[in-house]
């Protein structure tokens, strides 16, 4: 048993993002002078890079390996990005809900430029069905493609193309001017191709060696400022009304078992407008199902005496779209979400869904396919 003395082991991802996610919670019991101990632990969720999340089987794939840890008493507690757990019932408790930060998402350009300004077919990555549908939603004429890895793996892809673009006119460039022999002659650029690249940063050169053709990406708020990507590439805001957040995203829980010492956690950490405002988004999206198969986004904001929660669902390829903005009492704002929940599905939402998880089962069915001829498995 874990006495006041003894460190708090909390599991935890090994990316970059989730450990500085981790270390946010581990200051802050440190405060309350309590010694934290991070466990680095890999999940289902970062052994398959090649897939997307939504063709990982269930949703959680983040999640399990960190709970399973929890439950055989190797570590105390868990951390994990809310909108990455299962709304499904578990052993353990969210101990606590740390203040939320950002919740919307942010488009990453290499110069900046905002979604309406990207040329007509430009090619947008995001690893997200939800935002996906929501790009299409907006900008019909874009091309979605799938984008997988951590925050800074997708950044490095998103500067390939424009790195390697620069670098074909600069050789152009200085082609140009080997083969000019007027003296008044003034080349485009000061420095030669190999001088540019020197002057690379480590992440531009990696880069650099890459061969994406990304014009732009989609990635959370919350993400690029907790590894302070927002500081080094320009983004640019995603309003939530059109571009509507998923459940619990820019929100961090801690599951532990149920006990003094999740108790203890929850009086040092728990933000009780931020578990409001989680525990309606999630309510709505365990009552509407879908998980990770379906384009549904939920956002919830407490203002005064009322949650105001925005839903919206939609088909894979953006359209047909249902969506609600709803003012729900914060006395009972669990009972109001699934009330609200309920609405949707009547009104149409329950057949979107159902049909991008048969969407979902048919990619699954094609991909065994495909992996059955490349193997020599096919029958």
């Amino acid at each position: 048993m874990t006495t006041r003395s003894d460190p708090i082991r909390l599991a935890t991802r090994g990316s970059d993002l989730a450990l500085a996610q981790a270390e946010s919670v581990k200051r802050a019991l440190s405060g309350r002078r309590r010694e934290v101990e991070l466990v680095t632990v890999e999940t289902t969720g970062d052994r398959i890079d090649d897939e997307l999340i939504h063709r990982l089987g269930k949703t959680g794939a983040f999640v399990h390996s960190l709970d399973e840890k929890v439950l055989a008493g190797d570590v105390e507690g868990a951390i994990h990005s809310m909108k990455d757990m299962p709304t499904e019932e578990s052993q353990l408790v969210v101990a606590a809900v740390p203040e939320r930060a950002t919740a919307g998402d942010r488009l990453v350009t290499p110069d900046g430029k905002p979604l309406a300004e990207l040329p007509e077919g430009a090619t947008v990555g995001t690893g997200s069905l939800r935002r996906g549908a929501q790009l299409l939603a907006q900008r019909p004429d874009l091309t979605v493609e799938p984008l997988r890895g951590n925050v800074d793996t997708r950044v490095e892809k998103l500067l390939s193309k424009s790195l390697n673009e620069e670098y074909d006119r600069r050789v152009a460039a200085d082609e140009q001017r080997k083969a000019n022999t007027d003296d008044d002659f003034e080349p485009e650029f000061d420095r030669r191709p190999e001088e540019w690249i020197e002057g690379l940063s480590e992440r531009e050169r990696q880069a650099f060696e890459r061969s994406e053709s990304f014009d732009a990406i989609v990635l959370a708020a919350a993400g690029l400022e907790r590894s302070g990507l927002d500081r080094e590439i320009p983004t640019s805001d995603l309003p939530t009304e059109s571009f509507v957040p998923a459940a619990g995203q820019g929100a961090l829980a801690v599951t532990m078992a149920d006990g003094d010492l999740a108790r203890e956690v929850n009086e040092a950490l728990d933000h009780p407008r931020s578990r409001v405002e989680t525990t309606v988004e999630r309510t709505v999206l365990a009552t509407l199902g879908g998980g990770c198969v379906a384009p549904i986004g939920i956002h919830a904001v407490i203002q005064g005496e009322h949650v105001r929660t925005r839903v919206q669902v939609l088909a894979r390829g953006g359209e047909p779209t249902i969506s609600v903005t709803r003012d729900l009492p914060v006395k009972r704002h669990a009972e109001a979400a699934r009330e609200l929940a309920e609405e949707l599905a009547d009104r149409g939402a329950s057949e979107l869904i159902e049909e991008a998880k048969r969407e979902a089962t048919e990619e699954e069915i094609d991909t065994e396919r495909t992996d059955g001829e490349e193997t020599g498995d096919g029958k």
